[in-house]
């Protein structure tokens, strides 16, 4: 007599194996992120992680990589970017199709395609990508100064100084 399956076309029921008890993530994560990551969503997941490395943070600050479709000899991708940063981009072009197709080592993109949206945070401009500073604590500043008395008095002594406060006060 046939052996039985649990299924039609599996595995016989003794060698299935069934995780019991907690199981380390890295074992799944294929599994999970491999439908993600088939064709040219990997391409376009890779490159909206490293889309300030690409493009550079001031251009990183407004735009987003939004899809990636096309044919054979290269896809057109669509880049969001707020206000009038997309015609700006557009004279860009050729460079920043370089500079995508380097990074992901291949010739993925060929053309792009500006969408002048305003979604999903890419509005935001430059200055406020990222918050103030607080000020180190008067303690740090006062070693930071100490740190640097011998040196002659200028813009960079003052620089060193305030660099010097903010390490000191991170410790």
């Amino acid at each position: 007599m046939a052996e039985e399956t649990g299924k039609q076309g599996g595995k016989p029921d003794e060698e299935r194996r069934y995780a019991v008890g907690p199981m380390a993530i890295a074992g799944l994560l294929n599994r999970v992120t491999r439908p993600a990551m088939r064709g040219r969503g990997g391409a376009l997941a890779r490159l909206a992680l490293d889309w300030p490395e690409v493009v550079g943070p001031a251009i990183a600050a407004v735009t987003a990589p939004d899809r990636l479709s096309g044919g054979q000899g290269g896809g057109t991708l669509t880049i969001r970017a707020s206000g009038p940063m997309a015609l700006e981009l557009s004279h860009l072009a050729p460079e920043l199709i370089g500079r995508i197709n380097a990074h992901l080592g291949r010739d993925a993109v060929a053309r792009l395609r500006f969408s002048a949206e305003a979604r999903r945070g890419v509005e935001r401009p430059i200055a406020a990508a990222a918050a103030p500073p607080r000020p180190p604590p008067r303690e740090a500043v006062s070693r930071a100064e100490r740190a640097v008395a011998d040196l002659p008095e200028g813009p960079l002594k003052a620089a060193l100084a305030r660099l010097g406060a903010r390490v000191i006060a991170r410790r």
